[in-house]
């Protein structure tokens, strides 16, 4: 009798190194940049996107010359929204880029350094407390270490902490308009509450979790283990602890 020949199916074919190194690192410096909740509804609307380095660089320059003119020292109205706008609007058309460039990397601490100096400049301009800043760049400092933290070890926050933390252009615009209004402490020190509460307890929580899975895979491996190797594992964990 003859028979249909049987086909093998293909073994998949394994990731290419290269192309995977280029996604985590795109990966990584676009977690790094910490865009929010406006950058992410346009990045598929700004078409190639503008040079990210140049760009950031050029945004961080123009507040820099705000500061050095002392253009805000009004204190309020609509001019103290300007730091906030020049950043938006020169570094939000650099999301849709890929960020593989040979200086891209300077793109996530540019982006920092345009934001935090944004900050600066308006709330010096409007005699916010000094300290009250700080602490508010202090939390923004520690939500970037955190990420920075958990994706070398492999681990990515998850998308929703970026929205929910409004994202560097969300926070600048909630700091330009109190500022505009004249209420910039009382605007700041709640900015800096509701980011302090978020960036906490998510990152307190992942890593607990992430700990407790880890002892549960370590107890996993413990059962499967023979019953040799787990008491030469026990005396030598008691020969340690009498050392």
């Amino acid at each position: 009798m003859i028979t249909q020949p049987q086909t093998t199916p293909a073994a998949p074919t394994a990731p290419d190194p290269d192309e995977e190194r280029i996604r985590v690192q795109t990966a990584r410096l676009v977690s790094y940049r910490d865009d929010g909740p406006l950058a992410a509804l346009l990045r598929d609307r700004l078409g190639p996107g503008l040079p990210p380095v140049f760009t950031t660089l050029l945004a961080l320059a123009a507040v820099a010359a705000l500061a050095i003119t002392d253009t805000l020292a009004a204190g309020t109205g609509p001019v103290m929204l300007l730091p906030a706008l020049i950043v938006v609007a020169l570094v939000v058309p650099t999301v849709p880029r890929d960020h593989l460039g040979r200086l891209d990397w300077l793109v996530p601490p540019l982006v920092r350094g345009a934001e935090f100096l944004a900050i600066l400049t308006i709330g010096l301009a409007t005699d916010t407390p000094r300290w009250l800043l700080f602490v508010l760049l202090y939390v923004i400092g520690y939500h970037t270490y955190d990420t920075v933290y958990r994706t070398r070890q492999g681990i990515w926050p998850p998308e929703w902490i970026f929205k929910a933390g409004l994202g560097w252009e969300g926070r600048l615009i909630v700091i330009g308009l109190g500022a505009a209004i004249g209420q910039l402490t009382i605007v700041v020190a709640v900015l800096t509450a509701y980011l302090f509460i978020l960036f906490a307890a998510e990152s307190v929580t992942s890593w607990v979790r992430l700990d407790k899975a880890s002892t549960q895979a370590q107890a996993a491996e413990d059962l499967e283990a023979a019953p040799e190797e787990a008491a030469e594992r026990a005396e030598a964990e008691a020969a340690q602890e009498k050392a």
